[in-house]
Order: C-alpha cells, then sequence, then structure tokens
C-alpha cells in the first residue's frame, strides 16, 4: 500500500471538474426542518430520503432508534484498484475497452458491485472510468450499479469538511450520483474522529448513501461505530485485507467484532495480489513490486501445500479455477470478497465463484494448509499508522 501514500500528493493537486450541489436535498436541512416543526424521530425511506415520522408523544431512548444508512450488497464484487494504477498495476488507457467489458458483464449478471478509491488513478482514474461506463446504461439499469469508494486519510487532511470536499469530488468523478458506499480508506496517525464526523456529514448532506472505514482494527471499529450511532447513522462496513495467506482478522477476533457490531466485511485482495490463482511458481514470479513477495512466498517451501489443497478442492467441483477456491473460502467465513478484474476472463471466473459452495470439510481443509504458510505481508510492516497519537486509540491491528 505504501505506493498509494507516495502518489497522493499528486493526485491531490489535480482539480475535480465539476462539484456536486446536494444543498437542494441536504439531509440536514431535512433534520433541521424536522426539529422545527416538532416531528419525531428522523426516519429513512427505502429510496435513501430522511423524512420526519409522525409527532411522537415521547421520543424512544437514542438506542431503540434504528440507525440510518444500511445497504444491502451482493455477495461478491469487483475491485478497481487496477483500472488506472500504472505503478503497480501497469495501467494502459489502450486497455479502457477490457476494463468497459468487464463492467458491462457485471451489470448484465446483475452483480453489478464495484469498489474504488480517489487514490486508484492518477486523477482519479478508476473513478472516472466507472462513472463514464455507468453513463452508458439508462437510468433504470444504471441505478442497479453499486459503487463503494473510499476518502485517503492523508497527514495534511484531518478536518471533518476534508472529507466532505473529497467525497464532492469523487461524486463528480463517477457521474454525480451519490455514491453507494463511502469509506475511510486507512487510519490517520491522529485526529481520526474528525474523519467520522465527515462521514456522517456526507451522510446528512447526501453524498452517500452509506458508509464505511477500511483497514479499521477491533478498537478503532468500536470507536467509529460508536461515534456515528450517536448521530443516529449505522457504520456499515469494514473492508480489510483477509485471504488464505492472510488470516489475521479471522485469528485476532477482528472478523468477530465486526460481526458483533453486525458490521459488513469487505474481504480485499482475497486472491493474494494474484499469488492464490495458480498462475505463478518460483519460476514465474509477477514483476514490479509483487516479484519480492512472491520470492518469500515460494522460499518458505509451504506454499506449495496450499495449493495442492486448493486443487484437491478444485477437482471437486468439475475443475473451478484456483481463484474461486480462493474466493469461497472469503465466501464461507461470512464476507464479501472483492476481486480485482482487468478482463472479461477473470470477471467470469470471479463472478462464476457464486455457482458453487465449499463443504466443511473442504473449508477445514483449505484451514489446515493455510496455517502452515507464513502470511505474505506482516501487520507490523503495514504502512499504516497502528494508533492515534492524540488518543491511543488503536487503529490498525490487522
Amino acid at each position: 500500500m505504501r505506493f498509494l501514500f507516495l502518489a497522493a500528493s499528486l493526485f491531490l493537486t489535480v482539480p475535480a471538474a465539476g462539484a456536486f450541489d446536494a444543498s437542494s436535498s441536504s439531509r440536514r436541512e431535512v433534520l433541521a426542518k424536522g426539529l422545527a416543526t416538532g416531528a419525531g424521530a428522523i426516519v429513512s425511506t427505502g429510496s435513501g430520503l430522511i423524512v420526519p415520522s409522525s409527532p411522537a408523544l415521547a421520543a424512544p431512548a437514542p438506542e431503540a432508534l434504528a440507525l440510518r444508512g444500511s445497504i444491502n450488497l451482493p455477495p461478491i464484487g469487483l475491485g478497481a484498484w487496477a483500472w488506472g494504477d500504472s505503478l503497480f498495476w501497469g495501467y494502459d488507457k489502450k486497455n479502457d475497452g477490457d476494463l468497459a467489458e468487464v463492467f458491462d458483464y457485471a451489470v448484465n449478471k446483475d452483480i453489478a458491485f464495484f469498489d474504488t478509491a480517489e487514490l486508484y488513478g492518477l486523477g482519479g482514474r478508476s473513478e472516472q472510468l466507472l462513472g463514464e461506463f455507468r453513463k452508458k446504461y439508462p437510468k433504470e439499469k444504471a441505478d442497479k450499479v453499486q459503487i463503494a469508494s473510499k476518502f485517503a486519510a492523508l497527514p495534511f487532511r484531518t478536518k471533518a469538511k476534508d472529507v466532505v470536499d473529497a467525497c464532492r469530488k469523487s461524486v463528480d468523478r463517477l457521474g454525480g450520483e451519490p455514491i453507494d458506499l463511502y469509506q475511510i480508506h486507512f487510519p490517520n496517525a491522529w485526529n481520526n474522529a474528525d474523519y467520522w464526523d465527515g462521514l456522517a456529514m456526507a451522510y446528512e448532506e447526501g453524498l452517500v448513501k452509506a458508509v464505511g472505514v477500511s483497514n479499521y482494527g477491533k478498537d478503532a471499529l468500536r470507536a467509529c461505530h460508536k461515534s456515528l450511532a450517536e448521530r443516529g447513522i449505522k457504520l456499515a462496513s469494514n473492508q480489510i485485507q483477509f485471504s488464505l495467506l492472510y488470516r489475521y482478522p479471522l485469528e485476532n477476533g477482528l472478523l468477530d467484532t465486526c460481526k458483533e457490531l453486525d458490521v459488513k466485511v469487505l474481504s480485499y485482495s482475497p486472491l493474494a495480489l494474484g499469488f492464490l490463482t495458480g498462475k505463478y511458481s518460483a519460476d514465474n514470479l509477477p514483476k514490479g513490486p509483487r516479484k519480492k513477495l512472491g520470492e518469500k512466498l515460494f522460499q518458505s517451501g509451504n506454499l506449495s501445500g496450499l495449493l495442492e489443497a486448493m486443487a484437491i478442492v478444485s477437482a471437486n467441483h468439475n475443475g473451478a479455477p484456483l481463484s474461486q477456491v480462493a474466493i469461497n473460502w472469503c465466501r464461507a467465513k461470512e464476507t464479501i470478497p472483492i476481486p480485482g478484474a482487468r478482463t472479461i476472463k477473470q470477471a467470469r471466473q470471479n463472478l462464476e465463484a457464486l455457482d458453487w459452495n465449499l463443504s466443511a470439510e473442504e473449508v477445514r481443509l483449505l484451514d489446515e494448509a493455510s496455517a502452515k504458510v507464513p502470511a505474505y505481508i506482516e501487520p507490523e510492516k503495514s504502512p499504516f499508522p497502528k494508533a492515534d497519537i492524540n488518543t491511543g486509540l488503536v487503529m490498525f491491528d490487522s
């Protein structure tokens, strides 16, 4: 993830093409009107609009109010990190046609959930592409496309207003529609609570339909969940790294905490940057930054055992691709995997993982094999700040 920080400053100097004006439908205004007229609780309609309920004799206790900002997501999504990122993934504009095919395939399969971020590609290229692709469809079909994006919590962006301003630019790049799920991309070393206020403001202003976080540990998740709940807003998701080669969230209780708080888990890198697809070997390593990771993995001597276990599972399901085995293991752990896809072949393989499920015995086999392989990345080497220096709150643990 270090490359994201290296490119961030340059990206943030690129001006937005326009601005999204949500003032006419501001949730904040509706809330104010509701209070002024003596309305009862504020509730959410199915369309995401906030309207005052019928007057109540007595306001219910805060814990009794249903939180606003829930979101229904499909059991799998597609990550768009590589859509515009030339540093890590070698993006080339001439391949935009391939990305459009991926988008169209997902739309036609009715599983059009894409995850992007303002840092994915210079000038928010990933967001721009998704916005352009969605515009080709009539509104009825375009409205079925769900897009999640993320705010970069960089050291010099420490105010709630920074979140809202960045969100407006992302909305603009994505075509002007409210973002389905807006997330804090990673913790900062300070002022993290201000970001949570920013999420709430973006929701109240109608810029987004639901809010979440990414790369948050157990303690940070609880704090953010509490902060948003005090404003009547649900923390909808936590996007974390999780795969057969990165099991920490399963082992340290993070997944259990998400389940306890009813926070959906989006598992990024479920294919471990491609190392769980069977494509690479000690003699055939990927290029770029992934090469060193591959060297470490294959030198450990245990990855072959995991790949063999995955091959056994594959054979049980008519030779399903190893990528589907890895994806379905994440699904079996009650997460929503968001594997990347740059070609129609990759998109088809990823989404067709929904055609079958792992048995309990197959999950056990994969658990045992993966437990013998050292994680390809250690949490302590992550570039994310581990704690908020102002509050001492542990922000990242896996």
